[in-house]
């Protein structure tokens, strides 16, 4: 799968600490345009980073995936040949949040889906196009990177960050109770999650362990009721910056759980996961920056993996830029 998100600018000598600083802080969206609607499996790098106060950045993407299906991964489908082609805008805020910096996020994914599987042993096709699940997230970097203003982070260098964050997805989108492949899930999703970032010269390693709550489907293929468990995720990433102001970043995830109940009936859908990806993020001036991504699944006890690749642009202004 591939995401992308946001590397900065690579600008005059005497600004390219700054610049490194604020390509960190970008990809706090566009990880998970990787996934867009997938959020338990998003691999996204330098999520917790810091950047000035009041700065915006907007997003535009464009997400593929082939293979399982990556709206809902828990489905256990077999012999899955689906492809997704997604448009995905995203909006980002960095905020002073008691005088630790923090980011507020909105993504909004538009999904075409079309393809066959086996379900159970009975063939499954679906051609299908809609908005997927929008997210909201606030994330708060609790130790090691202060709010601060533009001239403020100039002299602001990185070594260990601590922050936490909670993701909301509500039941919007695409969604047809009486079809089994969907875009939309017609269901709520909590997602908390803690996430640790050190650097070290040029190098920086980051770990994230999150758990993705949810409510009942109650529109489940026929009108069944359909409850699952947590899904509970780590990640983790190895971060090359180079002096140009790119940085390239290799990916895992790994997430279990999320065992769902139709109908009072436990179903065997218990998930085990690896993904493994690389993420390129390349400054094209002052404001804007893209970023490149594929992802690609190594086991699944479910067998509905798939492949991801994805491009995003970024804009950003505000915070005295």
């Amino acid at each position: 799968m591939l995401a992308l998100a946001t590397a900065f600018y690579a600008v005059l000598p005497a600004r390219s600490g700054l610049a490194q600083h604020c390509a960190s802080a970008s990809a706090v969206l566009i990880l998970s345009v990787i996934a867009p609607t997938a959020h338990a499996q998003d691999i996204e790098p330098r999520a917790y980073s810091n950047a000035p106060v009041g700065v915006n950045f907007m997003i535009a993407g464009i997400v593929g995936t082939r293979g399982g299906l990556s709206t809902d991964p828990s489905i256990p489908l077999t012999d899955a040949r689906l492809e997704t082609s997604n448009i995905v805008l995203a909006y980002a805020r960095v905020l002073d949040v008691g005088g630790k910096s923090g980011k507020f996020d909105i993504i909004v994914p538009y999904t075409r889906l079309d393809g066959s599987a086996n379900y159970q042993g009975d063939p499954v096709e679906r051609d299908v196009a809609g908005f997927g699940r929008s997210a909201f997230r606030l994330s708060v970097n609790l130790f090691g990177a202060p709010a601060l203003s533009m001239q403020e982070f100039r002299g602001w260098k990185q070594d260990l960050i601590i922050g936490a964050s909670l993701q909301v997805s509500p039941p919007g989108g695409q969604y047809d109770g009486s079809k089994l492949v969907n875009i939309g899930s017609n269901r709520w999703s909590f997602k908390p999650e803690i996430g640790i970032s050190k650097a070290r010269g040029p190098w920086t390693l980051e770990a994230q362990a999150a758990a993705t709550f949810f409510t009942d489907n109650n529109d489940f293929f026929g009108g069944r009721t359909r409850s699952q468990r947590p899904l509970y995720s780590m990640q983790g990433h190895v971060i090359y910056n180079f002096r140009s102001g790119k940085w390239l970043s290799v990916d895992g995830t790994w997430f279990a759980g999320g065992r769902s109940t139709i109908d009072d009936r436990l179903s065997n859908d218990l998930q085990q996961n690896w993904r493994m990806g690389m993420t390129l993020a390349i400054p094209v001036d002052q404001l804007n920056s893209i970023k490149l991504s594929a992802s690609s699944g190594v086991s699944a006890r479910t067998g509905n993996n798939f492949d991801a690749i994805g491009l995003a642009w970024q804009y950003r202004w505000g915070g005295g830029l």
